[in-house]
């Protein structure tokens, strides 16, 4: 397994954190879905610039 370290915005962070309280998971879990999330958008879309745009 591999990490990443990434840095969030404040308003960011509130909202992983809401996510987290409001599914009942870890914030841990709310980033691993919502990476895998954007990685299948970006598959269906073809690019990244494309999927970041929405």
């Amino acid at each position: 397994m591999r990490r990443f370290q990434f840095v969030f915005e404040e308003s960011e962070a509130r909202e992983v954190e809401a996510l987290a309280r409001e599914y009942g998971l870890t914030e841990q879990a709310v980033l691993e879905q919502l990476v895998a999330l954007g990685l299948e958008q970006v598959r269906e879309d073809g690019s990244v610039e494309h999927a970041t745009e929405h």
